[in-house]
Formats: C-alpha cells, sequence, structure tokens
C-alpha cells in the first residue's frame, strides 16, 4: 500500500487514514497543513482491493468502529475523527 507524504515539521510519527470524500478527513488534513506538521496519508476508498483490505486491518486495529478519519500516532495512538483539541494537545501546538 503506498502512502503519500506531505511535508512539514516531523513533530512526531503520522499516519492519516481517510476518505476522499469526508468533510471531516479534509479538516484533519487542513489542520495539519496550518501546524505546519508533516504526515503519511492514505485515501482508503481509493484503494484497489487488496490495498484497502490491508488499510482496514491497520485502522481496525486502532480504531475497531474503522470510522474515518484515523490519526495514527507514533504507532500507538489513535485520534478518531476530527477532535482538534486532541490533535493540538497530541501535537503539542
Amino acid at each position: 500500500m503506498e502512502m503519500k507524504r506531505v511535508d512539514g515539521e516531523r513533530k512526531r510519527d503520522l499516519t492519516l487514514y481517510t476518505l476522499s470524500t469526508c468533510i471531516w478527513c479534509k479538516k484533519t488534513k487542513e489542520l495539519l497543513k496550518e501546524l505546519n506538521v508533516g504526515y503519511d496519508y492514505v485515501d482508503v476508498d481509493l484503494l484497489s482491493a487488496d490495498d484497502r483490505d490491508e488499510a482496514m486491518e491497520i485502522v481496525k486495529r486502532f480504531n475497531p468502529r474503522c470510522s474515518f478519519p484515523s490519526l495514527i500516532i507514533d504507532g500507538s495512538i489513535c485520534i478518531v475523527g476530527f477532535d482538534e483539541k486532541k490533535i493540538r494537545e497530541a501535537l503539542k501546538a
């Protein structure tokens, strides 16, 4: 599965799982851009079937409801949905 990279300051290791049509996913991307934070992301709905299955297995480990956006921080913390306060706290922004 190929991730896309957004350049910015690498405060933490961030991976964002999104849907291309989700307004909350877009808001999360906008917030990370505003904070000048670098991250990797993938629009799960645009993946091939095999890659989509792989992405959903990863999301399910952190977010059993498999809702979007799912922001994985340092491979251990997951912020589900657009939660600006939690994102800012996690990034100390």
